[in-house]
This record gives C-alpha cells, structure tokens and sequence, in this order.
C-alpha cells in the first residue's frame, strides 16, 4: 500500500494548500516547481515552448493561483494581470460573479449532478429561458460541455434533418473558421495545421473564403449541380480565432436567403460571440438575422461552470423527438451548469452587459488606435466589435514580442508563438474604463520597446 500511501499524502498536500486564501513564499516556490514539472512529465512538454508565461528553457512559470475582483487575476507569486484574455471568451459577466457562484453553491448544497433518470428542473427552466431570449423561432435545446460538442451537436441535427427528408450530407465552412478539434467540428475548422494529422475527416466538408457571398454562391450552386445539395452551412457572425474578422453588413442577410433558396440550413457558431460579447445578446441580432441552429459556449457557464447549449427550430429539432437517445450525455445540462447559466443570463439583463460592451468596446478601440499611432511599421490593424478586439501586427514575431511585453507589464491578451499575427483583446464585459486605460499605456509602452530587429 506503499504507492497508495505516498498518493495520499500528496493529494492531502495540495488540498490543504487550496483550501487557504494566502499561502507561503516557500509553498508559491511548490506549487510553481511542481506545476512546470507536471507539465513536462505528465501533462504534454510542448505547452510549456507556447505559454509567454513560461522563461527559456522551461524552468519557471507565472503560474496562474485565483481571481483578484471581476476583472483580473494573481499569479501564484501575487502579481496582478489584467485580463484581456478572457479565457478566450468565458469571463463576460467578469471573474466569480458573486450571483454566478451563489447560484452554483445553492444548487450544490441541494445537488451537484442528476440521476439521469427523473426529470431535472433545472434544464427544462434554462431551455425555457433560451427559447424566450435568442432571436426568432430558436425554441429547443440540447445542453453539453463544450463549444465543440455544441458543434458536434448541431452537425448531427443538420444531418439528420436532411436524412429524413433528402439524404444530403455536403457541408459547407469557411476559410479561418474555428469551430472546434473532434473529428465532426474539426472538419468544419479551418486551420490546416490542425486539420493534417487527422486527414481524412467527416466527409462533405467544403470550404469558402469568409465574408465573399459570390463564392458561397457558386459553390452552393455547383453542389446543386452535381447532386451534392448543401445541407447546411456553418459560420461564425465574426470570426474569433481567424484573427477578428468582421464580415461586410450584407454578408449574413444575403447568406440566410442563399441557404433559403438552395434549402441548407444555416447554422450560426455563437461560442464566442455570443451572451453580450459583440454590444448584443448576440451577434445575429445586429445583422437581424435568424439561424436554423444556434450554438453556444464558453460565457454561457458564468465563467464558473463548462456548459453549452445547441438551439434549433422546432422543425429541425424534431428529428431528435423519436428517440431522444440518438444524442446524448452524461454531464451536459447537469444541475450545477444550468444555474450557472441561469444566473449568467440573470446578470447580463440586470446589468445590460451587452449595452456596456458595445460602449466599453468603442473606447477600449479608440484608446488601443491612439497608442498604435506613430508604429504603422508594426501594426497593421486594430478592429473589433463590442468587446471582441484585434491587434494584427505585420507578422507572428512583432505580434508574439507585443503579446509577451504585455504580459510581463501585468496586461494578459491572446497571442502564441505559433499564430500571434493578430492578438485578441476580450476581457469581461466588467472592465472599467481606468483598467481600459491601463491597457492602452501599456500597449503604448511595448511598441515603443519592440526591437526593430524582429521586423520584416
């Protein structure tokens, strides 16, 4: 029982350690010794050559330890970051919203998870109220972990739908698109390097530049032509990890009457634009635009909770009425989940979180324009909507160098070594003007300090 024992011990460490508000210098040493090594031995040694938190070599780390207030969060050391990156997206109503953990703590004293067998009050309340807030006819929903599987999701829906009508199985994406990595949302997503190793995918999977609706239009024909009928097209309103890309304003209108006229469904991936991340409750209200099936994740949880939500008409959905076990599982819609989504909704109303975003969103762009001014030699573009913000720099070097010099002026954005030619700006929908401020000065800084030798 030796092993047993020494596992104990060791797990009764670390308890201990999260269980206290403050820990030692000596126990901060611990936990940043311990974390750089489970990484290299246990997790996967290619993350620590990608995180800017992370020295040469390897051998230390800012290792993230908790949340300080809605809008930042402290390193295991004590420094404080600013967080414009959001967890990609999943901190819209700001870091442990007290509503958001009340709600999971309430829900967590009665129950964490269902029996599976009885009907759960929760999903069937939270369902209700998606039905009453998305745009339009969007009236079912299917609740899972992830952004990907609510993708999975959604693909099998569209799939089924046409099965049971005109087995058509042609899906069409679009280039820079990124709707998730299992097998069915990967063949959506566009980026090669994470497409190649897993060749071949689901097959029917086409791709169209994004925002050209000439394209999208003679590839739906041509599909018509060759008796490879569209069944659906996915599309998010505004690219996220494509680098921020916003379409032109006819570009989603013109899209849901192509997939009218050719009879695909459309299907809008909302994982990251929506819940008031763009200055509305969703992206395809501003283009006044209706999906066949709507997919959401990352805020939809509170940024306490994994949850996401598939919301299809009832005419799509019922394919699924039959047999409700065709798509399942064990952990989506769980109790914990849906209050947090209940509250997350709660707040962003009582707080008008997506008004706040659209106005937040047009001074944090116009403060980050200033500070790029006089470096057009590194930055090519700033753009966004609402709180959904991107720096693209000449290349991935300036872009890497830019992200790392924030990060070590306390100042967290989304840019890698691998793909940092565009950085994303997303903090909460919380952040307050003096932290947009901040920001700004410290993107004014780093510019000024980027060596010009890692120019073109």
């Amino acid at each position: 029982m030796k092993e047993y024992n020494e596992i104990y011990d060791y797990t009764s460490k670390v308890l201990e350690l999260i269980s206290k508000s403050e820990i030692t210098k000596e126990e901060s040493q611990w936990v940043t010794s311990e974390t750089v090594n489970g990484f290299r031995d246990y997790v996967n040694s290619g993350f620590l050559e990608y995180r800017k938190s992370v020295t040469k070599g390897g051998q230390f780390a800012a290792v993230e330890w908790k949340d300080s207030g809605a809008n930042c969060f402290m390193d295991v050391n004590g420094k404080e970051y600013i967080d414009c990156l959001g967890g990609f997206g999943i901190y819209n109503v700001g870091h442990r919203h007290p509503k958001v953990v009340k709600a999971v703590k309430d829900q967590l004293d009665r129950q964490a998870l269902h029996s599976q067998d009885l009907l759960d009050p929760l999903r069937a309340i939270l369902a209700k109220t998606l039905a009453a807030l998305t745009p339009g006819d969007l009236k079912y929903s299917f609740f899972g972990n992830s952004g990907t599987e609510s993708i999975e999701a959604a693909i099998k829906l569209a799939k089924i739908y046409h099965n049971n009508r005109d087995k058509r199985n042609t899906f069409i994406a679009t280039t820079r698109a990124f709707h998730g990595k299992s097998l069915g949302s990967l063949s959506g997503t566009a980026k090669g390097v994470f497409r190649k190793p897993f060749l071949p995918l689901v097959h029917g999977f086409r791709h169209v530049a994004f925002g050209d609706i000439d394209m999208m239009h003679k590839t739906m024909h041509a599909c018509q032509m060759v008796g490879e009928d569209v069944a659906a097209v996915i599309i998010e309103p505004i690219q996220g990890e494509g680098g921020v890309i916003i379409p032109p304003d006819d570009y989603l209108p013109k899209l849901r009457q192509l997939c009218d006229d050719y009879g695909a469904l459309l299907i809008f991936d909302e994982v990251q634009t929506g819940m008031g991340r763009t200055g509305t409750m969703f992206c395809a209200e501003q283009y006044d635009v209706v999906p066949d099936i709507m997919c959401l994740a990352k805020a939809f949880g509170g940024g306490v909770m994994p949850a996401s939500a598939t919301i299809a008409t009832e005419e799509v959905f019922s394919n699924w009425f039959d047999n409700p076990f065709l798509h399942t599982t064990t952990f989506g819609g769980n109790p914990l989940a849906c209050a947090a989504a209940l509250a997350s909704i709660n707040v962003l109303i009582e707080e008008k979180l997506p008004e706040r975003a659209a106005v937040m969103g047009e001074y944090l762009i116009a403060g980050l324009r200033e500070a790029a001014k006089g470096h057009e030699d590194k930055v090519v573009e700033i753009r966004g909507r609402g709180l959904l913000i991107g720096i693209e720099f000449v290349n991935d070097e300036i872009g890497y160098e830019v992200s790392k010099g924030l990060f070590d002026n306390g100042v967290l954005v989304a840019g890698t070594l691998i793909n940092a030619k565009t950085i994303r700006v997303e903090p909460p929908l919380t952040i307050e003007k003096h932290q947009c401020d901040r920001v700004c000065e410290m993107l004014a800084k780093v510019l000024n300090e980027v060596s010009r030798e890692v120019l073109v």
